[in-house]
């Protein structure tokens, strides 16, 4: 008998990929295995192909994540192949967005960053509204960033109205830039802390890399995953 031709039992084939039978059971029932043969006692018989498939799910889903990568062996498995290489080239696409986001809140926050709060026009500051306006953005997204402690506008006696002086309609600015590259408001945090502190900040450039090094150690293992995944189509 062929490798190719030895069949294994559940616990066989959860012991020779280090999983729980169970997980092995889920699995087929997920798609990401496919169907097992049947003894005529009704146990799952598996063979080197369902090796195989669970070797390039564990490699896919490193890249890919723990959604898409199911869906791509469930295409596999169910004739569909152009639709699971869809699948594969809708994830690189979309790496590829957030890499450009990634470059060109880079290009703008280096810029924001050397540069001093602009005046502003008219005294003692602006309102929500026109801040809002100013910079590009609704008004509710100027609450929810002020709610997360990212900016910390001064507020009129006696209306008690939010105004915004000159550093913070800059935060504001830096916040739109960030929050259009992807970053998560702890990322953001300790940006605007650094900018506060010293205008160029080390943590604008620290956060910046950290993310660009994320983009990298996705971008090897997707394509781990894609080389994977030939493998088993062959």
């Amino acid at each position: 008998m062929t490798p190719a031709d030895r069949r294994l039992r559940t616990v066989d084939l959860a012991r020779a990929v280090g999983l729980s039978t169970q997980q092995v059971r889920n699995y087929e029932d997920a798609g990401v295995l496919p169907p097992a043969g049947r003894t005529d006692a009704g146990y799952r018989v598996f063979g080197e192909r369902h090796r195989a498939a669970l070797l390039t799910y564990r490699t896919l889903r490193q890249g890919y994540g723990p959604v898409t990568a199911p869906q791509v062996m469930r295409a596999v498995h169910d004739g569909d192949v152009p639709g699971a290489l869809a699948l594969v080239d809708a994830a690189h696409a979309a790496l590829h967005e957030e890499r450009v986001s990634l470059r060109a809140a880079s290009e703008a926050l280096e810029a924001l960053a050397g540069q001093e709060p602009e005046p502003l026009p008219g005294p003692g500051g602006l309102r929500i509204g026109e801040v809002a306006a100013l910079i590009g953005v609704r008004t509710s997204a100027l609450r929810v960033w002020e709610a997360a402690g990212l900016l910390t506008p001064g507020r009129e006696r006696g209306t008690g109205y939010r105004v915004y002086g000159p550093a913070d309609v800059r935060d504001a600015r830096v916040v739109r830039t960030l929050r259009r590259g992807h970053q998560l408001f702890d990322q953001i945090r300790p940006v605007l802390d650094g900018l506060r502190r010293e205008g160029g900040s080390e943590a604008l450039r620290t956060a910046l890399e950290e993310r660009g090094h994320r983009l990298t150690a996705r971008t090897r293992a997707m394509l781990a995953g894609a080389g994977a995944l030939h493998a088993y189509l062959a």
